[in-house]
């Protein structure tokens, strides 16, 4: 490799982290996989490739290896995914993906490909507020290893940049890793990793919150742990009485879920009474698992005064992301509640490593659980057509919401969110149902749609072939498959009524001997107060307005306008002007400015409020259906229709004198929301002699400020030197006349 493309300390952390990498992947490598690697790397340097940096400046290929390296440490070493992570920091234009195939075998050139298309659209920003968030999140959901690497990768991330001086980035990194990053953690059940993200993320977004609890939990550490070791002796000689073979450990929580207590409780970190949480995880076979866990926990119980409320049995029915545990509180010594959290070993790999790690360790590429959280995931980015707020909702929605467990009549089990309802379970079971579904059975009893499930129900769903889902509907479901099967069905409902309605039309229309005019009909369809052609064929596909008072209203409106461009079909040439009757014309000013025709004065005229001229405008004149003359600039938006349609009502229009009276001209400013923005424009505005400020209106959004300004004004110069002024304002990007 050139030395250009490493510094010397760049060098030192990318030879100590192959070093790394090579030791925790052991055995997984092939013979060749490390010289393969290396030549790979220095062709594609030796090809003009890219010295890829991360915004923070970080160069792509060390961050590469450490992201492999914190694969291997947080989760377990995975040859081809360690292999994809490398790559894609030279994988490119210069070394296509089709090389890499080639080279390491299509599995890893997939993940190559989903990890480039991931780094491409961070480099667009893919913010919540933009389209490219859901894209991001598309992407993750092809394959999961991809959202395992990204993950990781953001985990890398987030422990580098603790003191980076570019203090916004380090802020907007820290928000995103905490909408997006930790709720996928959850649902793979990375819970050591979401708890990492989340501490971080509070770390660097409010880094006074973060060290007040941090200070606080130092400060009472000693008193914290003698506490637990109290608690702690006396459980482990009484489990050890039972022959179980365990460990057993106390746990503080997390400083972002106790800065969460805090916030939902109005407590300080002193009143926060469950600060830490004590773990028996049990050494024992498979088939003993369940036995020995509820053994412990009836040792637990009887030491300790249980809360039944309290009691959370992940083992009989495990988490959808795999997590197993029973949790139970208890009255401790000193008066104080204590969470006990009782696993297995396995169990406990699980939980810190998630369901990647079940898979990975079970040695295949999918399974059910796996494809079911997939399928979720996909049911969420579905459900997010209406934007990426709404999007953002039901992602976050979907992934704290608690769960409820019910039956079918046959013994089946399913699980929904908490506060699903019997509609919900019918489309969880298939769409066709759901769409068709009249109410149920829950328990032996006749239920209603919106029946509300608890856990340990048993189902079952009564149908009718003339159902069909109804807009009240969305107001009943709470999951987003559910919501969007049902948008989906109406939509396609909506679209078909809407062909029935414009082929009813068109028929009666020719029955009458009408042309059917596109133009005509969207002047009814804003008439009658429809929002568009979709919504007014519907309607009129549904029987929801009649047929012949819509054609009555067409063949009216049709006829109306051809009777007004009868009466007015003259050319400009003969067309008797006529004098202004009194000084009620809405024109610029009293001294007439505008020369029509043949040097005429007088003329009774009107400007355009479409393109609001000005003196010095290149300008035309219109004569209108009304007798007026409408004065246009030549670059109006609708000049070009007037032209092609109306040619023969057009007349030529000029500025006369010097002007001196004030033109109403509109501006759109656009630029960074800064402080004094709007103040600094107006003062510029008031400083101007012959200029008067009519109105403002200001719309800010994600720190972009929009500004549209009616001034009043004398002529085109002035305007322009207006503008100039403006664009120097700080902040101002772009001033422009509308």
């Amino acid at each position: 490799m050139n030395k250009e493309i490493f510094t010397q300390t760049e060098r030192k952390q990318l030879v100590a982290s192959y070093r790394t990498l090579l030791s925790l992947l052991g055995g997984q490598l092939e013979s060749n996989d490390c010289a393969r690697m290396r030549r790979f790397i220095g062709e594609a340097y030796a090809a003009d490739a890219p010295v890829r940096h991360d915004r923070f400046g970080f160069h792509a290929l060390c961050s590469r290896l450490d992201t492999a390296v914190c694969l291997c440490r947080s989760l377990s070493a995975d040859r081809n995914m360690c292999l994809a992570i490398v790559l894609s920091a030279v994988a490119g234009e210069a070394v296509p993906v089709q090389k890499v195939a080639g080279e390491w075998g299509d599995d890893v050139a997939k993940m190559v490909t989903g990890i480039e298309k991931v780094s491409s659209l961070y480099s667009k920003s893919a913010s919540v507020e933009s389209d490219n968030f859901r894209k991001l999140l598309l992407t993750f959901a092809q394959d999961i290893r991809v959202i395992i690497i990204m993950i990781v990768d953001r985990l890398r991330l987030m422990r580098q940049i603790n003191h980076h001086p570019a203090q916004k980035l380090v802020h907007d990194t820290a928000m995103e890793a905490n909408y997006l990053y930790a709720p996928l953690a959850h649902r793979l059940g990375l819970y050591a990793i979401k708890s990492e993200l989340e501490d971080m993320s509070l770390k660097y977004s409010n880094r006074e919150v973060y060290d007040h609890i941090a200070q606080q939990l130092n400060q009472t550490k000693a008193r914290r742990e003698a506490y637990i070791r109290d608690f702690i002796a006396p459980l482990k000689a009484k489990l050890e009485a039972e022959g179980l073979k365990f460990e057993i450990k106390g746990r503080t929580k997390s400083i972002y879920s106790i800065w969460n207590k805090m916030k939902k409780q109005h407590n300080t970190v002193e009143d926060i009474y469950d600060l830490f949480a004590i773990r028996i995880v049990i050494d024992c076979p498979l088939e003993r698992e369940k036995s020995e866990c509820w053994l412990a926990y009836s040792v637990v119980t009887d030491m300790y005064r249980p809360n039944p409320g309290r009691l959370k049995d992940w083992v009989s029915i495990p988490k959808s992301n795999g997590y197993e545990s029973l949790h139970i509180t208890v009255y401790g010594p000193e008066e104080r509640w204590v969470e006990v959290q009782i696993r297995t070993h396995r169990m406990d790999v699980i939980a810190e490593k998630g369901l990647a790690a079940h898979w990975k360790y079970k040695g295949i590429k999918s399974e059910s659980s796996l494809d079911q959280w997939m399928n979720n995931v996909r049911d969420i980015l579905e459900a997010g057509q209406n934007g990426p707020m709404e999007l953002m909702r039901n992602f976050k929605m979907d992934v704290y919401s608690r769960e409820v467990f019910v039956f079918t009549p046959r013994g089946d089990l399913y699980k929904l969110p908490q506060g699903a309802t019997l509609l919900d379970f019918a489309f969880n079971i298939h769409t066709r149902l759901g769409c068709q579904c009249v109410g149920g059975r829950v328990n032996g009893r006749n239920r209603k749609l919106n029946y509300v499930l608890e856990s340990g129900d048993t189902i079952e769903i009564f149908t009718s072939q003339i159902q069909e889902p109804s807009r009240d509907w969305l107001s009943i479901v709470v999951t987003s498959k559910a919501r969007n099967k049902i948008r989906a069905v109406l939509k396609e409902n909506e679209n078909r009524s809407a062909e029935i309605g414009k082929e009813l039309l068109q028929r009666r229309l020719k029955n009458r001997k009408f042309d059917y005019d596109e133009a005509a009909v969207s002047r009814l369809i804003t008439k009658l107060g429809y929002k568009d052609t979709i919504a007014f064929f519907s309607a009129l596909g549904c029987d929801e307005i009649q047929i012949n008072d819509v054609v009555d209203q067409y063949v009216e409106l049709v006829s109306r306008q051809a009777r007004v461009e009868e009466e007015v079909r003259v050319s400009a040439s003969e067309y008797t002007l006529q004098p202004v009757a009194d000084d009620t014309a809405d024109t610029a000013g009293a001294d007439d400015v505008i020369v029509i025709g043949d040097n005429i004065k007088g003329i009774n005229y009107r400007l355009a409020k479409c393109c609001n001229p000005i003196y010095g405008d290149d300008v035309f004149g219109f004569i209108s259906a009304e007798g007026v003359i409408k004065i246009h600039r030549c670059d109006c938006p609708n000049a070009g229709h007037i032209r092609q349609r109306y040619g023969y009502r057009l007349i030529r229009t000029r500025w006369s004198g010097k002007g001196g009276a004030q033109f109403g001209a509109t501006l759109r400013v656009v630029g960074k929301d800064d402080i004094g923005i709007v103040t600094n424009i107006t003062s510029i505005i008031n400083k101007e002699k012959s200029v008067t400020l009519r109105s403002i209106s200001i719309d800010s959004n994600d720190g972009i400020f929009d500004g549209v300004l009616t001034v009043g004004i004398a002529d085109t110069a002035a305007l322009n030197q207006l503008i100039k002024k403006i664009k120097t304002v700080k902040g101002v990007k772009n001033v422009q006349r509308n």
